[in-house]
C-alpha cells in the first residue's frame, strides 16, 4: 500500500481510498461525487481528515493513507499506513459499543460518546499496511 497521490481514489468496489501522509504542505480536494455522496478530504503528513456530505467521517493524527474504507449501518473497516502510531477518530452512532479488531487481533470493545466519537490508537511504520475493522455490537 502507498500514498493516495491523487488524495481520493473512489474504488471500484463501492470504498473510499484516501491520504497522503508524505506531503508537506496541506492539500484538499472537494466536491469528490461518489454512489450519490459528495466528499472531501484533507491531508498532509500532520492530520488526514474525510468528511462525506458535510460530515465527519475519519480523522487521524499524524497523517495517514487509507485504502477501502467501507462506512456502512454496521461498523467501518478499511486499512491504514502510516510513518509512525496514529490516533484515528471516527463518527459512528452515538453512545453505541463496537468490536475493534486491529492488524487481525481483538482489541476489545468500546462506545462512542455522545457525538458519536470513537477514537483508537494505531501502531503504524511506513510500508506495512494495517487492517482495522469496528463493527457495531
Amino acid at each position: 500500500m502507498a500514498v493516495v497521490s491523487e488524495l481520493i481514489r473512489l474504488e471500484s468496489d463501492g470504498t473510499v481510498s484516501f491520504g497522503d501522509y508524505s506531503l508537506d504542505a496541506k492539500s484538499k480536494l472537494d466536491n469528490v461525487k461518489h454512489q450519490g455522496d459528495i466528499y472531501k478530504v484533507k491531508t498532509f503528513k500532520e492530520i488526514t481528515k474525510l468528511e462525506r456530505n458535510g460530515m465527519f467521517v475519519y480523522e487521524s493524527v499524524p497523517g495517514t493513507a487509507v485504502e477501502h474504507l467501507d462506512a456502512t449501518d454496521r461498523g467501518v473497516s478499511f486499512t491504514v499506513e502510516g510513518l509512525e502510531d496514529a490516533q484515528i477518530t471516527l463518527e459512528l452512532e452515538p453512545e453505541t459499543e463496537y468490536d475493534i479488531t486491529v492488524g487481525g487481533v481483538d482489541a476489545g470493545a468500546m462506545k462512542t460518546n455522545l457525538g458519536g466519537k470513537l477514537s483508537l490508537s494505531v501502531e503504524l511504520e511506513a510500508g506495512c499496511a494495517i487492517p482495522v475493522v469496528v463493527s457495531k455490537q
